[in-house]
């Protein structure tokens, strides 16, 4: 079932909890309520701890001030709003729960994202061969050299789970990995560079295109770009493609702790985020979720899975 208002909308079992786990009892939200006095706090500035129940009700919030740069707040057409999600408060209410380094708002879906269990599954090299058991599954893909198996291990807290190397384009199939035993993350091949013939990489986005096309248990492709520099040609024809084609997309935007000289006439990652929105915004009725990330700072992961958990328990109600 895919969510028709998103922008289109052997190894053996590794134990990943830890009592000192952000998500071991609590996680890091922004808080759910109007703040009494926003013109004299914002949302960059305080953070809320909350114990999530499966009902999704939240309990004695805290606060931690958070030390980045000045929040600034999005206007209502520029967040990404979750579905059967109350609107009614305006841009000003709204941006009280964005997630931290996105333009995502937190929805009552956002329950269950801890991560306790992660295993591979299988690698496929065609879509009918993937897994059949039905379980929602998000996909990650990009350019052979972004940094996609390395986001991978970040959000699972794996360093070895997803098969890295300095050499760009070693995944080469539609690998699953099962989490919690309930839902599936998918690290698909890069495109663009990769130290195989043409007429492999060819294959590889054939079969990519048509995994997304017909499976029919895909709740989101991330899409990884990365932010430390310009936008890339094919980064935005692969957007475009994804835009066009209605599949429901998340932009993940890495490399994110990496800051480029001015002098030397590069941007900031927060810069070239903008700039590669505005070049996408006409393949798409509403602005894309994004969230920017790093894994070397973990940056964006705990977003990444809040995000995941609201998309997935809506998809798997409706």
């Amino acid at each position: 079932m895919l969510l028709t208002n998103l922008p289109r909308l052997s190894s053996p079992l590794l134990s990943l909890s830890s009592p000192s786990s952000l998500y071991s009892k609590t996680l890091f939200l922004l808080h759910k309520t109007a703040l009494t006095s926003p013109q004299s706090i914002s949302s960059s500035q305080l953070y809320s701890i909350s114990t999530i129940s499966e009902d999704t009700r939240i309990e004695t919030p805290q606060f931690l001030p958070i030390l980045e740069e000045p929040h600034v707040e999005i206007p209502l057409e520029k967040l990404f709003v979750p579905p059967d999600t109350d609107v009614s408060g305006g841009a000003e209410f709204l941006n009280t729960r964005v997630l931290r380094g996105s333009n995502i708002v937190l929805s009552r879906y956002a329950s269950g994202a801890q991560i306790s269990q992660a295993e591979f599954v299988k690698s496929s090299t065609r879509t009918e061969d993937c897994p059949g058991d039905g379980l929602p599954e998000f996909a990650l893909v990009g350019r052979s050299n972004v940094g996609k198996s390395s986001l991978l291990n970040s959000i699972v807290r794996r360093k070895k789970l997803a098969l890295t190397s300095k050499k760009p384009g070693k995944t080469q199939c539609i690998n699953h990995f099962r989490i919690n035993d309930s839902w599936h993350l998918v690290d698909l091949p890069g495109y663009g560079y990769a130290s195989a013939p043409q007429e492999l990489r060819k294959d590889w986005g054939e079969f990519t295109k048509n995994y997304f096309l017909n499976r029919s248990t895909l709740v989101s492709v991330f899409l990884l770009v990365d932010a430390s520099i310009p936008a890339k040609k094919i980064d935005l024809e692969y957007a475009s493609w994804l835009g066009q084609n209605q599949i429901p997309m998340t932009l993940i935007f890495t490399k994110c702790d990496k800051r480029k000289k001015k002098r030397t006439g590069g941007k900031r990652p927060e810069e070239n985020v903008e700039d590669f929105q505005n070049l996408i915004r006409d393949f798409f009725q509403s602005i894309p979720p994004w969230i920017m990330t790093s894994s070397v700072t973990n940056q964006g992961r705990d977003e990444i899975l809040l995000h995941m958990a609201q998309l997935r328990n809506y998809w798997l109600k409706h």
